[in-house]
């Protein structure tokens, strides 16, 4: 496959399976979710082949395509990928594959269309992952973010018309800021080496006054740190995430929020770097607000999307807190995180979704002793909580842990203190875990039942054997993305020499 473009592939069978889908009757239902399951296949097939397939010991972009667009203004359709990228190619079609399963269970009108913008987002978020142009990665992030207003308005629950409005306006108000801070450095490299492009390895060689790095790297970090979401501009998330139908759930929190956080680290950071020096110790600080008021209001929450979604915002905190220490173990961990979070909050997502198509009710206090009724599923809410809360064995704490690690290094105060959201995250999770499934039985739930087939079970089956493989085995992911990490931090911190993160 040494000339096979699989990048493009990875991108264009999701955009192909929507287009497929335009020819399918919408009573052709077993079409519908056929072309669904295939075209997601193609890519989660390819994204595990470039994983194993990147080679390691030559690092840098891999799998590189490039095609001039608008040759006069620097514009190609430039694509690669480097350990970064790779672990988040892979978490975007892990979740999408597993999100197509889900919504054939749950998904019962417009099912056509719904598998149309499902498909047409997913591929957005696979050109942000893997676009090296500037203008490309814009277009890509925007139309990762565009199908959010239909999939959540037509197919979401209750609030789902102020919840989408919400989600629109805030991120399309970031999504501003950042192309100012993209416009802005694409100008000034450009008058700097007298060659305008926004091919980012281009950019990538410019040397940028400092007080320019650190006025235009502002915007660039609210700009996308709105999507992460950083506080104070959280509230559009979990008010999302309640809204929105289950696999629309799992792509937002497991994929959506992290585009922001790349988004930081590939252009912010990346482009740069003595801006991210300057501007990280306030990133420190502010994570711990994600943490803690995240924490502190999901175990107040009854509403279990409410929970998961405000959990999302305050793991997402330790994400920049491993971000922010501009070393090679934290910002492994935090990429690690990156991986690990979405697959744990895709889980979380789905299982409350199976539980709300049945009972119609979201509510803790409304439940009791569910586990008699539906061993499956609570057996895999137990697991989906224990990774939540870092429980040794799972993907989470490899990469907590390794946040902490790097934490210390750089902000023991920080670190110490956020060290102690794991126990708020461990309250609610376990709190939900007992009242949900493990107390008495009710008997006005006598009608419910549990994932019983394999299109039912699959999901969470794949899901939970991801976080379980590398969370005894993490050197599957770490070795990739150190590859990634290493020639990014040596930038920021000015090492001329790379050298190898030692773990």
């Amino acid at each position: 496959m040494e000339n096979f473009p699989v990048l493009s592939a990875i991108l264009l069978a999701p955009v192909l399976g929507c287009v497929a889908l335009i020819f399918v009757k919408e009573e052709s239902i077993a079409k519908i979710r056929a072309i669904a399951v295939v075209s997601t296949s193609v890519s989660l097939a390819l994204s595990l082949y470039i994983l194993f397939a990147y080679d390691k010991a030559k690092g840098g972009y891999q799998f590189v395509e490039k095609v001039e667009w608008v040759r006069s203004l620097g514009i190609s359709y430039h694509v690669g990928v480097d350990g970064i990228s790779i672990a988040l190619v892979v978490l975007t079609a892990f979740v999408i594959f597993t999100g197509v399963f889900v919504s054939w269970v749950g998904i019962r009108h417009r099912i056509k269309e719904h598998y149309m913008f499902l498909l047409l987002l997913v591929s957005g978020v696979f050109g942000v992952f893997t676009s090296l142009d500037l203008v490309f990665f814009y277009l890509f992030y925007e139309l990762a973010v565009i199908p959010m207003y239909p999939l959540i308005g037509i197919w979401g629950s209750a609030n789902r018309e102020y919840a989408t409005m919400k989600l629109t306006l805030y991120l399309s108000f970031g999504a501003m800021f950042a192309l100012l801070g993209i416009l802005s450095i694409y100008f000034t490299a450009g008058h700097i080496t007298g060659n305008y492009t926004f091919d980012m390895t281009q950019i990538g060689n410019v040397s940028f006054a400092s007080n320019y790095q650190k006025w235009v790297f502002l915007p660039l970090l609210f700009g996308f740190g709105v999507l992460v979401p950083i506080a104070p501009f959280h509230s559009w998330s979990p008010i999302g995430h309640a809204a929105a139908p289950s696999a629309v759930s799992m792509l937002h929190a497991g994929v959506l929020m992290k585009l922001g956080a790349y988004g930081i680290i590939r252009i912010a950071m990346g482009l740069l770097p003595e801006g991210a020096q300057f501007w990280m110790p306030v990133v420190a600080v502010l994570c711990l607000i994600n943490i803690f008021y995240g924490g502190m209001v999901a175990m107040t929450r009854n509403d279990m999307k409410f929970m998961i979604g405000y959990s999302s915002s305050s793991h997402m905190g330790y994400v920049l807190l491993g971000m922010a220490t501009l070393n090679y173990i934290g910002m492994n961990g935090a990429v690690l995180l990156m991986f690990a979070h979405g697959i744990m909050t895709a889980l979380a997502f789905a299982l409350v979704g199976f539980v709300y198509d049945q009972a119609h009710t979201r509510m803790k206090y409304d439940f009791s002793g569910l586990a008699h009724k539906m061993p499956f599923i609570a057996v895999s809410f137990a697991i989906m909580g224990f990774a939540s809360s870092g429980l040794p064995g799972f993907a989470n704490f490899v990469s907590e842990l390794m946040i902490f690690i790097g934490a210390f290094k750089t902000y023991p105060f920080q670190a110490v203190i956020a060290i102690f959201g794991i126990i708020i995250t461990a309250t609610y999770m376990l709190r939900a875990i007992r009242d949900v499934f493990f107390r008495q039985s009710m008997a006005e739930w006598e009608h419910l039942k549990d994932a019983s087939t394999f299109v039912q079970r699959w999901p969470y089956i794949v899901l939970i054997a991801v976080l379980l493989i590398v969370g005894f085995y993490p050197a599957i992911l770490v070795d990739v993305i150190n590859t990634g990490v290493v020639p990014l931090i040596d930038k920021i911190n000015g090492v001329s020499v790379t050298a190898k993160a030692g773990f």
